[in-house]
């Protein structure tokens, strides 16, 4: 079966390129001495600095794997491309929810970018996945939990 591409747009591409970078650069270079440091203290039997610097050691290789393995099957959207008739991976939306009386603006991402503190909705979330495809002044029904929430789009916009 082939592996899922991780939609990307660039700024996510770049964040996840520069945090393995560092992974790599920094961060095990760090650790390397901390394991070293520890290690000229002798018995490492009890030696809870060495225990912790491995540790940390296991979670950035693990990270380091994980964030390769994203890279690799990443496919980033081009911003430029993007079409702003209707709603793609990658734009920015403004939406009105009827029943709250309240605009709000979200970005569609992939997966791997969601973050909700950040606005940034999944494509395959429920309202991502009711929004995709959407027009300006249309009016979509997101199936959630709570019930039934209607947006209607009012503005689709490139991400700056």
């Amino acid at each position: 079966m082939a592996e899922k591409k991780n939609i990307l747009t660039y700024a996510g591409l770049k964040q996840y390129e520069d945090e393995l970078h560092n992974l790599k650069v920094v961060k095990r270079k760090e650790v390397a001495q901390k394991i070293k440091e520890a290690r000229e203290q002798g018995d490492l039997s009890e030696n809870a600095e060495y225990d912790a610097a491995k540790d940390e050691q296991r979670d950035i290789e693990l990270r380091i794997e994980e964030l390769e393995k994203l890279l690799k099957n990443a496919e980033v959207v081009v911003e430029e491309e993007i079409d702003l008739e209707k709603i793609n991976i990658g734009c920015k939306v403004k939406v009105y929810e009827i029943e709250e009386d309240e605009e709000m603006e979200f970005r569609i991402v992939g997966s791997t970018e969601a973050n909700s503190l950040q606005n940034k909705i999944s494509n395959e979330s429920p309202v991502g996945q009711a929004l995709l495809g959407k027009k300006v002044g249309d009016v979509v029904d997101v199936e959630t939990q709570v019930g039934v929430i209607q947006y209607k789009v009012l503005e689709i916009q490139r991400v700056s």
